[in-house]
């Protein structure tokens, strides 16, 4: 099966459980995919852990076939990674979106 294209706006938890939704995966599923306890996997769906860090999220992408790119959240920190390496960069954004 191909990767999904798409990317989402939605926040972590909400995309996550789309995913599982359409796919038709459980927790304990999605678990056993990324040893990751279905516990926890509940709690970032829910909104009661914060995001995982990229490599977790790249896991759980996998797992659901999706690129990391698809998670709003993974996308903005490749964003920040790259623009922390870019001081004028960030000026120039900085003056044209608060202007």
């Amino acid at each position: 099966m191909a990767k999904r294209p798409k990317l989402t706006a939605e926040p972590f938890g909400t995309a996550i459980e789309q995913l599982m939704t359409e796919s038709g995966t459980t927790y304990r599923g999605l678990a056993a995919k990324t040893d990751l306890s279905a516990g926890y996997l509940n709690h970032l769906v829910h909104g009661n852990r914060p995001v995982p860090s990229n490599d977790v999220i790249k896991r759980l992408a996998e797992a659901l076939d999706v690129d990391p790119e698809h998670f709003r959240e993974y996308r903005l920190r490749v964003i920040t990674e790259r623009l922390e390496a870019m001081p004028d960069m960030v000026d120039r954004l900085f003056k044209r979106l608060t202007a």
